[in-house]
C-alpha cells in the first residue's frame, strides 16, 4: 500500500469535516496520481471536452462583464478538471472504489454529531484548531432555524453531501457477510443518516432518500420494492399534490407528518413567495442572459451581478448548473461540461453496474447530477472535490468493464 493511497483515503476522510485539511493530504495524492499514467492529460479523449471548456473559460475571462470575478470563478472548474484525471488511479477498480465510497461514510460521521446535537443538544460554535486556521460555525437549532447543517454552512448544502454519501451507507447495510457487531454499527450509522437527512429540510435530499433505493438494491429487487415505495409514497403524493380532492387530501394529511407535506407544498410560509423569489424567475432571466451572450457568456458570478438589476432581488446563483455554467460560460462550455457528465453515466450504465458498491458509485453521481438541475451545492468546496471523484470512478468503470467487487485498494497503487 503506498503512502498516496493512504493519503487519498484520508483526504476523503477528512473531507466534510474540513476541506482544507482534506485538500493537504489529496493534493499530493493528484500529484503522484498525475504522474504515474501510461499517457498526458490529453491523450484520453474524455478528456477532450474538459480541454475544450478549459480554454473556451479563459477566453471569455477576456472580455468578461463580471472582471476579476471571472478569473477568481475558474477555481471552480479548471483544478477540478485535473482532479478528474489525477484521481483515476485512486480509483482505477471496484475495491478501490469500494473503500473510497466506505470512506466517505465513516467521515460524515461528525457531521452527524454535529448536526444533531446542534438541533437536540443546542451545541453551538465557533469552534477552532490550529490557532483560527479551521474554524467550524456550527449554529444552535441549524442554519436557517430549526433545519440540521452540522459542519456545513447551509442545510440545502449539508442535505446534499448526505444525500451524495447515503447509497454507499445503504450499500454497507444490505451487504451479505457482516459480523452481529459490524452490522449493528451500520445500522446505527445508517439510522442516523437517515435521520439527519430528514432534518435538513432539503426537499431535494428527500427526494435523493427515496431515489437510491431501487438504483442500489438493483432491478432484481424491482417487482416487491417498487410498489412497495409507491404504496409509501401514495399518502405523501395524496396530501400534496394540487386538486387532489378534500376526501382524499385531509387523511393522507393526517397520516403524513405536517412537517413534511407543509414543507413539500411550501404551505408552512404563509404568504405566497414573491415571484423574483422562485425557482423559475431565477432560470427565467438566466435564459435571458444566455440568448444576449450565448458563445463565451458573461463571466463567473455575473448572475449575482446581473439578476439584481433585472429584478430588485439578489440571488447569488441561477439554481440550475447548465444555466449557470451556460451564462458564466456560455452555451459551448455547458453542453461540453454536461454532455461528459451524462455521457459517463450513460455508458457506464450501459456497460452494467455489477456489484452493490459499484451501483451505489453510479448513484451518488445520478444524485449529484438531479441535486444540480434545481440547485448549486458544487460551490461548496467538499461537495465538489468528491462530485469531481466520483465522475473519475465512472471514467475508470468504463476503462475496465466488468470486474469483480472487493475490499482491496486499487493494484495500481500496491
Amino acid at each position: 500500500m503506498t503512502i498516496a493511497w493512504v493519503l487519498f483515503q484520508l483526504g476523503l476522510f477528512l473531507l466534510p469535516s474540513s476541506a482544507l485539511l482534506a485538500s493537504l493530504l489529496l493534493f499530493p495524492a493528484l500529484l503522484v496520481g498525475s504522474v504515474r499514467r501510461e499517457g498526458p492529460f490529453w491523450a484520453d479523449p474524455w478528456n477532450a471536452p474538459l480541454l475544450f471548456a478549459a480554454t473556451a473559460m479563459l477566453l471569455g475571462c477576456f472580455g468578461a462583464y463580471s472582471g476579476s470575478l471571472a478569473w477568481a470563478g475558474l477555481a471552480n472548474w479548471l483544478p477540478f478538471f485535473w482532479g478528474f484525471w489525477g484521481f483515476q488511479p485512486f480509483v482505477a477498480d471496484a475495491r478501490a472504489r469500494r473503500r473510497a465510497g466506505l470512506c466517505l461514510v465513516a467521515g460524515t460521521v461528525p457531521v452527524l454529531v454535529t448536526g444533531l446535537g446542534q438541533l437536540w443538544w443546542g451545541w453551538q460554535g465557533p469552534w477552532q484548531l490550529f490557532g483560527g486556521l479551521i474554524i467550524w460555525f456550527v449554529t444552535p437549532g441549524g442554519e436557517p432555524s430549526g433545519r440540521l447543517s452540522g459542519l456545513f454552512d447551509y442545510a440545502n448544502i449539508a442535505g446534499a453531501w448526505l444525500a451524495m454519501v447515503w447509497p454507499f451507507a445503504l450499500a454497507a447495510l444490505v451487504q451479505p457477510g457482516l459480523s452481529v457487531r459490524r452490522r449493528a454499527v451500520v445500522v446505527m450509522l445508517a439510522a442516523a443518516q437517515v435521520a439527519a437527512l430528514l432534518l435538513t429540510d432539503s426537499r431535494n435530499a428527500w427526494g435523493a432518500l427515496v431515489l437510491t433505493v431501487p438504483v442500489v438494491l438493483g432491478p432484481p429487487s424491482w417487482p416487491w420494492l417498487l410498489p412497495l415505495l409507491l404504496l409509501a409514497l401514495l399518502p405523501v403524493l395524496l396530501a400534496v399534490l394540487p386538486g387532489v380532492p378534500l376526501l382524499l387530501q385531509q387523511p393522507a394529511r393526517a397520516l403524513v407528518p405536517d412537517g413534511i407535506w407543509s414543507r413539500l407544498t411550501d404551505s408552512r410560509y404563509g404568504a405566497e413567495r414573491a415571484v423574483a423569489s422562485t425557482r423559475l424567475s431565477q432560470w427565467g432571466v438566466a435564459l435571458q442572459l444566455i440568448s444576449e451572450r450565448p458563445w463565451l457568456g458573461w463571466g463567473a458570478a455575473a448572475f449575482s451581478v446581473l439578476y439584481p438589476l433585472r429584478t430588485g432581488k439578489w440571488h447569488g446563483h441561477a439554481h440550475n448548473l447548465p444555466l449557470e455554467l451556460a451564462v458564466s460560460h456560455g452555451l459551448p462550455v455547458a453542453l461540453a461540461v454536461i454532455g461528459l457528465v451524462l455521457a459517463l453515466l450513460i455508458t457506464s450504465l450501459r456497460l452494467g453496474l455489477r456489484g452493490l458498491f459499484e451501483r451505489a458509485w453510479w448513484a451518488a453521481v445520478l444524485i449529484l447530477v438531479v441535486l444540480h438541475g434545481t440547485d448549486m451545492p458544487f460551490f461548496d468546496s467538499r461537495l465538489n472535490i468528491a462530485g469531481w471523484i466520483l465522475l473519475a470512478g465512472l471514467r475508470c468503470q468504463i476503462r475496465s468493464g466488468r470486474e469483480p467487487a472487493g475490499d482491496a485498494p486499487a493494484a495500481s497503487l500496491g
